[in-house]
């Protein structure tokens, strides 16, 4: 393979390209190590190396950083490896590096962000947050039926009301509709809105 060629991204990493194609980051002592320069045949054992010993190595444990740092979905994972410029086939070996000791677990990402998040947004929000994180709609609705009983959409309202210090004997018809647009826009059902209204007095 040839080296075709050898950019800068940082004040001490480099952008390797192998026969035209991106191939990975070195470090500026790692070029040296291995010989990789603009124009130098590279043998596909020494890129087999590198491969293994050092982008696979490292991917691996920015992987496991990651996740010490916070719990993320599959998808919000390879995202960030992504952006760190690992090559697809070293993040996909990362993924499943961190996966085979439970690290990532989309199924119970979705659970606790419902659980965290359940007494303060509407299921139309939560499903659109864990959406936007890459959680595909099965896990979503298995989070959503583990997480929820019967009343727990309304007392997210109640909740929503009780922040707002909202008195329904002190509120006329035009704060009433900016009530119900406010939470319209959070994601509840008018039904869910108006059964909460009408009994807030009894179980605020």
């Amino acid at each position: 393979m040839i080296v075709t060629k050898a950019e800068a991204c940082a004040k001490t990493k480099f952008r390797v390209w192998l026969d035209g194609e991106f191939a990975f980051v070195l470090y500026k002592s790692e070029l040296s190590r291995y010989g990789i320069r603009e124009g130098a045949e590279i043998p596909p054992d020494t890129v087999e190396k590198i491969e293994k010993e050092v982008i696979l190595k490292r991917a691996k444990l920015y992987a496991m950083h990651l996740l010490e740092d916070m719990d993320r979905t599959e998808y919000g994972l390879r995202e960030k490896l992504r952006r760190a410029m690992y090559p697809e086939k070293a993040a996909d070996q990362a993924v499943e590096y961190v996966r085979s000791f439970g690290y990532l677990d989309d199924s119970r990402f979705a659970e606790n962000f419902v659980r965290s998040r359940k007494n303060s947004k509407s299921r139309r929000e939560i499903r659109a947050l864990l959406t936007q994180k890459g959680v595909s709609t099965e896990r979503i609705d298995e989070a959503f039926e583990a997480c929820y009983g019967e009343d727990e959409e309304q007392e997210a309202v109640r909740a929503l009301l009780r922040k707002k210090r909202f008195d329904p004997g002190e509120v006329d018809d035009q704060k009433m509709r900016k009530i119900y647009a406010y939470l319209a826009r959070k994601g509840f059902g008018f039904e869910t809105v108006r059964q909460v209204i009408q009994n807030y007095g009894e179980d605020a």
